[in-house]
């Protein structure tokens, strides 16, 4: 008898060992090894050499009318870069409990009421608790199959049968292959099932959306292969402490990767924010105080307002304290170096607490103009024009640099009736503005002096 071989291999990256190991030298985690059984069964049948898909020219290829399914959610649509493209195979990680099945459950009907049959795979739950979910939903359409099962090759089996438009498997971390002696979840079940699911869906173009799991340091679990094999990856996050969630596209071979979907949870599963500067500001005018200021960020192509709050106050500690909620601290840090070199604002005995409402995250430089403004009102003890919204980049040198998508970004502080907009003085406007006031500066020390001086 022949003797059985086996390997370890780490849960988080994937290395491989012929032995046990503490820590992985991959990524130094610690007790990731898990034992798996090597693949005895042969990898070449004759099914695989059966070739039915010739090579062709570029000429001789045709490309479908309608090459994408829109899933007549608006926000879902932006993410995936104008729908979900025929073929793709598209994974949507976020933390437990986040609306992954449920933002599914609703595009599949969606789908189904536009005569799209959907086969939702449920690998955690039975049939009876996504009826549930569904009716709870309002989805009651005949399109929508549901299979629960765990078994890759029954699941393969039906989707090549049904030949449905859209396949979700939830989730990939819950499926097995029998041509793998390991349990499910493990990273070779995985990387299996997910090469196996792209294969389905190349060849009968079909597409397959996939839930996975993530680590708790919020990273997607499995190996780090996963991401490159799948079309498009999908990271849903959101505050526990919110009702707002954000879904933003990490990889997109179809599409924009910058691009974010925000949508809300209520008692009818997730609710589209069609207008998040709104939402966003609702309590600006009510709550206004020193400290406070309106900037304009762009997530992908959308401009959004944001409010940002800055608290100064004197510290009984030697050394100060430095808080950044929803924007890079280093960030914060270089603008108070900026402040202190460049106008002569002396905060070394003062903690700096910096904080984004809403719960969003804003990581691009042109909130920097915002932050400092906001700081220099804390400071002074002057409320900032509650009708003037900020936008810059901040150098240095202590110059204001341009930023990308100007025009949107005034159109939307003009459309939520905003009077003025502080914009760097290096951008160009390409259409004219009425109704609005724009004031271009192109130092920090003009930009204080024209919005915080009275």
């Amino acid at each position: 008898m022949a003797k059985i071989k086996s390997k370890y291999v780490c849960q988080n990256c994937g290395y491989e060992s012929a032995g046990y190991l503490g820590k992985c030298p991959e990524c130094s985690s610690w007790s990731s090894f898990v034992e798996e059984v090597n693949n005895l069964q042969p990898q070449i049948s004759k099914e695989l050499l059966k070739d039915d898909n010739p090579p062709k020219s570029l000429s001789q290829i045709e490309t479908n009318t309608e090459i994408r399914l829109k899933t007549s959610i608006s926000e879902f649509d932006r993410v995936l870069g104008g729908g979900i493209v025929k073929g793709s195979l598209v994974l949507i990680a976020g933390d437990p409990g986040i609306g992954k099945s449920t933002i599914l459950l609703q595009t599949s009907g969606k789908l189904c009421d536009s005569n799209k049959k959907v086969l939702y795979v449920s690998a955690e739950e039975s049939a009876g608790q996504i009826k549930l979910r569904a009716e709870r939903l309002g989805i009651k359409s005949e399109n929508l199959y549901i299979y629960p099962q765990t078994n890759f090759e029954l699941i393969k089996k039906h989707i090549e049968e049904m030949q449905p438009d859209l396949v979700i498997i939830d989730s990939i971390q819950a499926i097995y292959t029998s041509n793998i002696q390991s349990s499910a979840g493990s990273v070779s079940q995985i990387r299996e099932c997910c090469n196996s699911l792209m294969n389905v869906a190349k060849t009968n173009d079909i597409s397959i959306i996939v839930i996975g799991h993530v680590t708790k340091e919020g990273n997607i679990a499995g190996p780090k292969v996963l991401e490159h094999m799948v079309d498009t990856v999908i990271q849903f996050e959101g505050d526990k402490y919110k009702t707002y969630r954000l879904m933003r596209s990490i990889k997109n071979r179809f599409g924009n990767t910058s691009e974010v979907g925000i949508f809300e949870m209520c008692s009818t599963g997730l609710r589209e924010v069609l207008n998040p500067s709104e939402l966003f500001l609702k309590e600006y005018n009510q709550t206004q105080t020193p400290g406070s200021t309106i900037i304009v960020t762009s997530e992908g192509t959308r401009p959004l307002l944001v409010e940002i709050q800055a608290l100064v106050g004197t510290t009984p500690y030697p050394t100060p304290r430095r808080v950044a909620n929803g924007v890079d601290v280093s960030r914060v840090l270089q603008i108070l170096a900026v402040l202190e070199k460049r106008i002569g604002l002396n905060l070394s005995k003062q903690d700096v607490y910096v904080n984004v409402i809403g719960g969003i995250d804003v990581s691009e430089p042109a909130a920097d103009l915002g932050i400092a403004l906001a700081i220099i009102t804390c400071v002074r003890d002057v409320i900032f024009d509650s009708h003037t919204a900020i936008i810059g980049e901040i150098g240095l040198s202590g110059e204001i640099r341009a930023v990308n998508h100007i025009d949107k970004r005034i159109n939307e502080a003009k459309k939520l009736g905003f009077k003025r907009v502080i914009i760097p003085a290096s951008n160009e406007i390409q259409e004219e503005f009425e109704g609005i006031e724009i004031l271009k500066v192109s130092r920090i020390i003009e930009a204080i002096t024209r919005a915080v001086s009275k």
